[in-house]
């Protein structure tokens, strides 16, 4: 608070405060808790709300674990979830070296800017650019068949393969800016000695890079993982009838029954049983909230 008014002054200071608190009860606190106290309120026609059968009850999010689809759809949201987080590490961790050990300080801002341009179309655009590219008949079939790659078109748009596609595409800059980071921070002499030393280029990586790495390793899978679990357009777009995810059961209890009571209490599940499953994650690879925080 010091640094802030020694900074910016008191006017300033008390602007940036009083945005930020508006900001967090406005839009994040005060709907939370309106759909926290929702989730344990029954669904009733509306003469009936604030009756003698508007009680507080477990009943809506009892519904979620005496549905076998319901708990089997969001099983597979995690798991598919934790692909997209691997693929994104997969793909953003060469480039992220590239970028931080090896491309040259001038065309460095070149790269990102490269990289950025994506975000500058809305997620829905993308999504769609992405339905048409892997349609039956789209660009991605006619250039594997020209090629002679493939004799006959894939149907993408099947399973879980075209979610994944898209939810790596939409996320992935979320690995790659906190790898980025990480691996900027390390000092250019442990690579150089390591290597000296006669380690393989292998062993640099697994030895030298990647533990230093894993605060942004942890941040951003942490962040992708989230992300790809609570998306809601990718999903829809280029999801078929056998690749639903969580969300969408979300979306179909409060838009279309219009049982917004169920649809809080399992969009609270999603984010207890998505925080639970991170944390233990970050158990088992012996990473801390401090270490996301770096």
């Amino acid at each position: 608070m010091k640094e802030l008014l020694r900074r910016y002054g008191l006017t300033l200071t008390i602007s940036f405060i009083v945005i930020v608190a508006f900001w967090l009860l406005v839009l994040v606190i005060l709907p939370y808790i309106y759909l926290f106290e929702a989730s344990f309120r029954l669904y009733l026609p509306i003469d009936q709300v604030n009756g003698p059968n508007d009680v507080y009850t477990l009943s809506n999010y009892s519904t979620f674990f005496v549905t076998p689809i319901h708990r089997w759809v969001f099983l597979l949201t995690i798991v598919y979830s934790s692909a997209v987080a691997a693929i994104s590490f997969v793909v953003a961790y060469p480039l992220a070296y590239y970028l931080s050990k090896v491309a040259t300080n001038k065309i460095v801002p070149t790269l990102f800017l490269i990289i950025m341009i994506p975000l500058w179309v809305s997620e829905i655009l993308r999504s769609f650019a992405w339905f048409i590219i892997l349609s039956l008949k789209g660009p991605l079939n006619f250039a594997l068949v020209g090629l002679g790659i493939i004799e006959e078109p894939i149907r993408w748009i099947s399973g879980f393969q075209s979610v994944i596609i898209g939810l790596v595409y939409t996320y992935v800059l979320f690995m790659l800016f906190p790898l980025y980071n990480a691996i900027q921070s390390l000092d250019t002499n442990q690579i150089e000695a390591a290597g000296d030393l006669g380690a393989p280029w292998w062993k640099i990586h697994w030895r030298v890079i990647l533990p230093h790495a894993k605060p942004g390793i942890a941040s951003g899978s942490v962040m992708v993982f989230m992300l790809s679990a609570g998306s809601i357009l990718v999903p829809s777009l280029l999801g078929s009838t056998n690749s639903r995810w969580f969300t969408e059961i979300i979306q179909q209890w409060m838009f279309e029954s219009q049982d917004w009571n169920t649809g809080s209490a399992y969009a609270f599940l999603l984010l207890l049983l998505c925080t639970g499953f991170v944390s233990l994650v970050m158990r088992l690879f012996r990473v801390s909230l401090s270490d996301i925080a770096r």
